[in-house]
C-alpha cells in the first residue's frame, strides 16, 4: 500500500474550518481502499503562530514540510496584522521558496448552482487559468525610501525573465494541449507595458512553434475581462501573469457561481518540491467559526492534489462526489444561497465517497 505524506496548514480564519475537512474527505476515500494511505502532518503556522514567534511561519519551516508528497494549504490573512506580512511570510514563503512556478485554477459551472451568465450555458465555462506564481508584478522588487517625508518614495518593480516566461508559456501549451478544445488564450497588457509586457508577447509566439496542434490567440487583460462575460465559449485554458491571472481567476469563480467553489493548485511541474493546493476565497474572518465557511473549494482542491499524485480514478470519485452534492440545492451553502453548514456539506461528501464500500460489504 502506498502512503502518501500530506502536510496540512490551515493558516487563517476559515482555513481553519476547510482544511480539516479536506483530510475528513481524504481520509473518508482511503477507508474505501487498500491501493492508498495518508499521513497527515498539521502546521500551525499563521496569523496565531505571529502572535507568539513575530513570523508567519519558522524560518526553517521549509524543511519540516520539503520531504511531503504534498501540501493541503488553508489561508492567509488576518485582520490584525498587515496583509504583506500574512503573504509574504507564509503563502508566498511556501510557493517561491519551493519554486511553485505554475498555478492552476480550473473553473466551471458545477451541477445545480446558478451561476450569474444566465445566458452562459455550464458547457461554455469550463476554463482553467494557468497563473505565473514566481516572478512579475509579484517578485518582490521594490523598497520605499524618505517615510513620512514629503518627498516618500515607493516602488514595486514586475521583473520577468525568460526563463520564466518560456517555463509557464511552455507549461500552458502543453495544458491546452491535453484538454480537448487544444485552444490558449494569452493575456497581455503589451500596448502600455512595454517593456516586459512585450518580452512576453515574444516569448508567447516563440513557444507556440513547439505545439503546432494548439490554436492560440491574444488579448489584452482589460479586454478578457469583457469576453469572459460576453463570449465565455470562445476560452478555455488562458495563460497570464501573476497579477492579471490573480485577477481574472476571481472574476472566473464568481461567473461560475461562488469564490467559495474555486480550487488551486501551486505547482512545481518538475516535481523537485511538493506542491500546494487551496481553495482561493481567503480567510473570510467575517465568517470565521460560524460553520459557514463552503468546503467545496476546498475538496476541489484536494481532486486536483490527487491527481498531481497520480491517483486519477480517486480524484473522479471525489469529484463526483462533489458535483452530487451542489446538485442538491439543499446542500448549498450561504454563499450559494442555501443554508448547509460547512460540516453539513463535508458529511454529504463524505458520505457518497464511503458507497462503494457499503455496497461492497452488503454484496460479500
Amino acid at each position: 500500500m502506498k502512503t502518501y505524506r500530506i502536510a496540512t496548514i490551515p493558516g487563517d480564519g476559515i482555513g481553519k474550518e476547510v482544511v480539516p475537512a479536506g483530510q475528513q474527505v481524504l481520509s473518508a476515500l482511503a477507508s474505501t481502499t487498500d491501493a492508498f494511505a495518508f499521513e497527515f502532518e498539521n502546521f500551525d503556522w499563521g496569523g496565531d503562530y505571529y502572535r507568539k514567534h513575530g513570523v508567519m511561519m519558522p524560518d526553517n519551516g521549509l524543511d519540516a514540510i520539503r520531504d511531503k508528497d504534498a501540501i493541503l494549504f488553508g489561508s492567509a490573512g488576518d485582520p490584525d496584522i498587515p496583509d504583506h506580512i500574512t503573504l509574504w511570510g507564509l503563502r508566498l514563503k511556501i510557493c517561491q521558496g519551493f519554486d511553485q512556478y505554475a498555478n492552476v485554477r480550473p473553473t466551471r459551472i458545477l451541477p445545480g448552482i446558478d451561476a450569474p451568465l444566465k445566458r452562459c450555458a455550464p458547457e461554455d465555462l469550463n476554463w482553467v487559468i494557468v497563473r505565473e506564481n514566481s516572478e512579475g508584478e509579484y517578485a518582490g522588487v521594490g523598497g520605499r525610501v524618505h517615510q513620512g517625508h514629503p518627498i516618500e518614495a515607493a516602488t514595486d518593480v514586475s521583473m520577468m525573465t525568460r526563463a520564466g516566461v518560456e517555463r509557464i508559456m511552455r507549461f500552458a501549451f502543453r495544458l491546452a494541449q491535453s484538454r480537448p478544445r487544444k485552444l490558449l488564450t494569452v493575456i497581455t497588457k503589451s500596448n502600455a507595458q512595454r517593456h516586459a509586457m512585450v518580452m512576453w508577447d515574444e516569448i508567447a509566439v516563440q513557444v507556440s512553434k513547439e505545439f503546432p496542434d494548439v490554436k492560440w490567440d491574444k488579448e489584452l487583460v482589460d479586454a478578457s475581462t469583457a469576453r469572459m462575460i460576453n463570449r465565455p465559449a470562445s476560452l478555455d485554458t488562458i495563460v497570464a501573469t501573476n497579477l492579471h491571472a490573480d485577477i481574472l481567476s476571481d472574476l472566473a469563480a464568481a461567473l461560475a457561481g461562488s469564490l467559495g467553489i474555486a480550487p488551486t493548485g501551486n505547482i512545481d511541474p518538475e516535481r523537485r518540491f511538493p506542491s500546494m493546493f487551496e481553495p482561493i476565497h481567503g480567510s473570510a474572518f467575517d465568517i470565521m467559526g460560524k460553520g459557514l465557511a463552503n468546503p467545496v473549494g476546498t475538496f476541489w482542491s484536494v481532486v486536483m492534489l490527487l491527481e498531481h499524485l497520480g491517483e486519477f480514478d480517486a480524484a473522479k470519485r471525489v469529484m463526483q462526489a462533489v458535483e452530487a452534492v451542489t446538485a442538491d440545492t439543499s446542500l448549498h451553502t450561504r454563499d450559494l444561497g442555501g443554508q448547509a453548514t460547512t460540516a453539513e456539506v463535508t458529511a454529504a461528501v463524505c458520505a457518497l465517497l464511503g458507497e462503494p464500500a457499503a455496497a461492497a460489504a452488503r454484496a460479500a
